[in-house]
């Protein structure tokens, strides 16, 4: 077993036992992967302020996300084709994710469905819901989340139309991977992951397959998903699937203070800063970057969340620091699965708690409640002069 002490550790590991093709879904942006690259950059240019003579016996790093206890505030993001990374990788990493303490959120693309993972978890879990143009399957969908207990409906908001991922066209990305010959060249050299694989108890997409009228096999999936999303999505929509869904609803993919202002008149319990983690709109501002404006126009009224960058438990402080009440990991937790399934994400967890601990007792505090910008250097220009 080699020891791992950050994320970066389980990240090589991972790429040597993923597929290409699941390895660079995971690992890339869309085009120039500018706001991808910035995600993680722009945290880098925030420093921390040391604080010493503190007492730091009895530190707690424990919080709440809508009103749920937390470990500490970080929640795994949704992050489809999860399944793919690792046999029955939404299970493992909702498993993990409860024993831990934190909330785990099912993407509508996901290989293990909702069913499979409400059996295996016995734990509420958050469900993200893509709007598509099939309002029964969508009417359907939020009643099989009701129906397995799922405690929030995050509504994913930037996906209205799919951004160009370059890596993704290249590969051919599909779920199960189609057998072309460089396909099967790399998978030749994954048999890990391939005698994983076939033990899996799902290789296609779990919440579509068998709950579409006519959508049975890959062929007809990927013809169907193409044309689904909702490119008339607007917030009388968002509205409308906040009151049918009836319960907590976090809207995710807020970029524009004027975009969390409408947020919040449609009654969300909380948003997301993300820019979808670099894999839509290229040359957006970073999440972080963006945060702070953000915070401004509503912080006081509504749970203001992030995700996008966030690699290291400094970058939770970080986030939290800057006014955040919650934080989201996708790539953090996939790199602990592709690495070592259910036990790597549970490592993933580890080291950023250990790190938000230790960070957060150097800084002078012993719970996360006390964070604030006083703990932060923050550069004069981070967040920008734009010109509209």
């Amino acid at each position: 077993m080699p020891v791992i002490t950050n994320i970066q550790d389980l990240k090589r590991i991972y790429k040597r036992r993923a597929p290409k093709m699941f390895y660079d879904y995971c690992e890339s942006g869309s085009w120039t992967e500018q706001t991808f690259r910035d995600n993680t950059a722009d945290f880098e240019k925030i420093r921390l302020r040391q604080r010493v003579a503190v007492d730091m016996t009895g530190r707690s790093t424990a919080s709440q996300m809508i009103g749920q206890n937390t470990a500490m505030p970080v929640a795994l993001a949704p992050v489809g084709l999860t399944g793919m990374q690792s046999a029955d990788g939404e299970i493992k990493a909702a498993r993990a994710a409860r024993d831990f303490g934190v909330p785990f959120t099912l993407s509508t693309m996901s290989i293990n469905s909702i069913e499979d993972v409400a059996e295996a978890t016995n734990a509420p879990f958050w469900f993200q819901l893509y709007t598509m143009k099939d309002e029964g399957f969508i009417e359907r969908l939020i009643e099989r989340a009701r129906a397995a207990q799922c405690s929030a409906l995050v509504i994913t908001l930037d996906l209205q139309i799919l951004g160009q991922r370059h890596m993704d066209v290249k590969n051919g990305l599909s779920a199960p991977p189609k057998m072309t010959l460089p396909t099967v060249a790399n998978l030749a050299t994954k048999w890990r992951w391939g005698i994983e694989m076939l033990q899996a108890k799902r290789r296609e997409f779990g919440n579509i397959v068998g709950h579409v009228e006519g959508v049975s096999d890959m062929a007809n999936l990927g013809a169907w998903t193409n044309e689904q999303f909702d490119p008339s999505l607007d917030w009388n929509k968002i509205a409308k699937l906040k009151e049918r869904w009836g319960g907590k609803v976090i809207l995710k993919g807020i970029l524009d203070a004027e975009d969390a202002r409408m947020a919040l008149k449609v009654g969300a319990d909380a948003i997301i800063v993300s820019n979808h983690g670099g894999r839509q709109l290229d040359g957006a501002l970073s999440s972080v970057r963006a945060l702070p404006g953000i915070l401004d126009a509503v912080g006081d009224q509504i749970e203001v969340h992030i995700d996008g960058g966030i690699r290291s438990g400094q970058d939770v402080l970080k986030a939290m620091a800057l006014g955040a009440k919650g934080t989201y990991i996708g790539r953090a937790f996939i790199y602990g699965l592709g690495a070592m399934g259910q036990p790597g994400v549970t490592k993933a967890l580890e080291v950023i708690h250990k790190e938000l601990d230790t960070s957060m007792a150097l800084c002078g505090e012993t719970s996360v409640a006390a964070l604030g910008r006083h703990n932060l250097l923050v550069p004069k220009d981070f967040s920008g002069v734009w010109q509209a």
